[in-house]
């Protein structure tokens, strides 16, 4: 029989990554998305139509997860095996200057839909997005068993979800889960995220279209991976037998200025030539360093991450490239078939 999904955050960089996974091994999938203006759709938009597939798997609803009576209805009525649970306001800088609205989406969102799984009751296997940013001032390597020392709002509401879906689980008896991933990037990141920003002014700057990058603090230590393993690691969290928690990452960590000297060589440039130094861009409270250990992925999930920061950065740095190039978005391939539905 085929399984159902219900995946919040469809139309973020994991989000559309995951539909993308989860429609290849057959799934009917099932997005959230809020009510808005304009449409945020693009990075979904290739998987609207599948000449070869006769029926569509991708329903799209209205929801948010500031509306728990509406996800609880929704629930009811798609009855999925598994809840993916991506949606957040997921900037770190932005968690500063809008700390409420993050507390109310990433952490207390989180809540409203473990809730409305447990009313509607729901028989599904529940995945939540945590963060490495939980660890905060935590040294690393960090690993399941690192106390969390969170130096952000976005942190914060990271953790208050983390043990939120870990109380449903022994409470209610619920499969739930916690992925925490370490910093994991792509073509489809957001352009206000450090590393996007990088790869895409190296284009701009390569094609002459800009001359500078202005950046924060690039002693800063991330441990970056490719987000499509990532995914995978999502998934498999959900196909064991028994709900525990994990964390995937790379097991190396790169600064700002690593990953900056990697984007610009790529392209034959000198990042020293170009970069700035911007204070606006530094928080209030800084994260020195975050470096996962992802044994325990390995052994139980036999999950890694192959794709390290060096090669993360060409892929990104080439696709900006090549975007720069020609219209659309180059780095889409995957077509599927999608629908909206109320």
């Amino acid at each position: 029989m085929k399984k159902v999904a219900l995946v919040t955050g469809i139309t973020g960089q994991d989000g559309s990554y995951l539909a993308e996974l989860l429609l290849a091994k057959g799934y009917e999938v099932h997005g959230l998305i809020r009510r808005a203006s304009t449409f945020n759709t693009t990075r979904i938009e290739h998987i609207y139509q599948d000449p070869h597939c006769p029926d569509t798997r991708l329903f799209l609803h209205y929801g948010d997860l500031c509306d728990g009576g509406r996800l609880a209805m929704l629930l009811s009525k798609i009855n999925p095996d598994e809840v993916y649970n991506l949606a957040a306001q997921s900037h770190v800088r932005v968690s500063f200057e809008e700390p409420e609205y993050t507390g109310t989406t990433t952490g207390v969102g989180s809540v409203r839909l473990l809730e409305a799984v447990r009313l509607a009751g729901v028989s599904c296997r529940y995945y939540q997005a945590s963060s490495s940013e939980m660890f905060g001032a935590s040294p690393p390597p960090q690993n399941e068993l690192t106390p969390f020392y969170p130096r952000s709002p976005y942190g914060v509401a990271k953790v208050y979800s983390y043990w939120i879906t870990r109380n449903y689980r022994e409470a209610y008896g619920m499969f739930a889960v916690n992925g925490i991933l370490f910093n994991h990037e792509s073509p489809r990141r957001g352009e206000t995220f450090v590393t996007r920003k990088i790869a895409r002014s190296v284009a701009r700057i390569k094609a002459g279209l800009e001359s500078e990058l202005f950046l924060g603090n690039l002693d800063a230590v991330r441990d970056w991976g490719y987000a499509p393993e990532y995914v995978e690691g999502m998934w498999r969290m959900l196909q064991v037998d028994e709900p525990d928690d994990y964390v995937l990452a790379t097991g190396q960590g790169y600064s700002v200025a690593d990953f900056a000297g990697f984007a610009f060589e790529h392209a034959g440039l000198n990042w020293q030539d170009y970069v700035r130094f911007d204070e606006g861009y530094v928080r209030p409270t800084e994260v020195d360093s975050l470096i996962g250990d992802p044994t325990k992925a390995h052994q139980l999930l036999d999950w890694k991450a192959d794709v390290r920061a060096p090669e993360l950065a060409a892929i990104m740095v080439d696709a900006d490239i090549e975007a720069l190039g020609c219209s659309g978005t180059p780095w889409i391939d995957k077509p599927a078939l999608m629908s909206w539905a109320s």
